[in-house]
């Protein structure tokens, strides 16, 4: 298994297959983009499927979520996750996405086994959504979590970033938005992650802002928290239930001692940790013909190393140097 030394395992694989996007989103890259990998850094769909075989039947890894960059723009996509579904046992697969041609990918994804999405939402604004992303490509997204929902990827779950001073207010909308479509909504705290390092924690959007705008206009009641597990969002009833949000406080609620994820980087690298400074190479072991043996044994060193927190509340933290679109969520 992928064991540190503070006693937490990780069981959930995030897998980046590109470090590419189509959107410019303000906290996560400049309008100009970024210098991309070349393809030939990048793992082949034969080498993740090797790496992900090995975490899941030598590591004890139970789900796999496939992120980015923007993951619907990996060529391969549905024949990578109909792969990882003949794997037994059987991980729990999803896919973190900002959406876009989701429409048109839903039901091929379905049908080749993936279980649920996460879409990235921020506003219902078409004009904040070309401020926030670059991109004039609301109605992409609307559509695609429509497909998903309408094809089985359920539950559809929403991920919310809000900014300061631009879609801050949104927030009761979002929900209502949710709500009325059988949508999960996660509001996120902005992280230390943009490709600027222009993150600053005074403009940052926190947890109880969030939860006393949406107070406001409706009644949250904490759900029971020992059914959170390591899941990163706290969950609160909304009007008594049975509908449900979620809050992902990783800045000012961090919840680090339960984390069981472990993050694969799209030039195979390992990262223990959203925020490590290091990295562990197993695409250079699996090229050089390393085993199966050999190549879990490095995984699980380069999970023993893992700290015991993100330490963004430290005074000397730095950002990672590869930003959110390079690391996958």
């Amino acid at each position: 298994m992928l064991a540190d030394s503070f006693g937490r395992v990780a069981t959930d694989l995030r897998v980046s297959l590109t470090d590419r996007c189509n959107l410019r989103c303000s906290y996560c890259m400049p309008p100009e983009g970024l210098d991309w990998l070349p393809g030939p850094a990048l793992l082949t769909d034969d080498e993740i499927i090797r790496l992900i075989t090995i975490a899941v039947e030598r590591l004890g890894v139970t789900e796999v979520r496939f992120t980015g960059g923007e993951p619907l723009l990996r060529r391969g996509l549905a024949a990578i996750v109909a792969r990882t579904a003949e794997l037994r046992p059987r991980p729990e697969m999803s896919i973190t996405t900002n959406g876009i041609g989701l429409a048109r990918l839903a039901g091929a994804l379905h049908d080749a086994g993936l279980d649920r999405v996460n879409v990235s939402l921020d506003t219902l604004s078409a004009a904040t959504f070309k401020t926030l992303a670059r991109r004039d490509r609301l109605p992409d997204v609307l559509a695609g979590l429509a497909a998903a929902q309408s094809c089985g990827l359920a539950p559809v779950k929403v991920n919310s970033v809000l900014m300061r001073g631009v879609n801050d207010h949104e927030a009761p909308a979002l929900l209502r938005f949710c709500l009325e479509r059988g949508y999960q909504l996660r509001f996120i705290e902005q992280m230390p992650l943009d490709a600027q390092h222009g993150w600053r924690r005074a403009e940052m959007v926190t947890a109880d802002e969030i939860l006393a705008a949406l107070s406001a206009e409706f009644a949250l009641t904490p759900a029971d928290p020992a059914s959170r597990g390591a899941a990163p969002a706290e969950i609160f009833l909304v009007d008594g239930g049975p509908a449900r949000v979620g809050v992902i406080a990783s800045v000012t609620r961090p919840f680090c001692g339960a984390c069981d994820r472990v993050r694969l980087t799209a030039d195979g690298q390992v990262r223990n940790c959203l925020f490590a400074r290091e990295e562990s190479d197993l695409r250079g072991a699996l090229r050089s013909g390393a085993s199966d043996g050999d190549l879990a044994s490095r995984w699980q060193r380069a999970v023993a190393t893992k700290l015991p927190g993100h330490g963004i509340n430290d005074p000397g933290f730095l950002q990672p140097a590869r930003p959110m679109s390079a690391i996958g969520g």
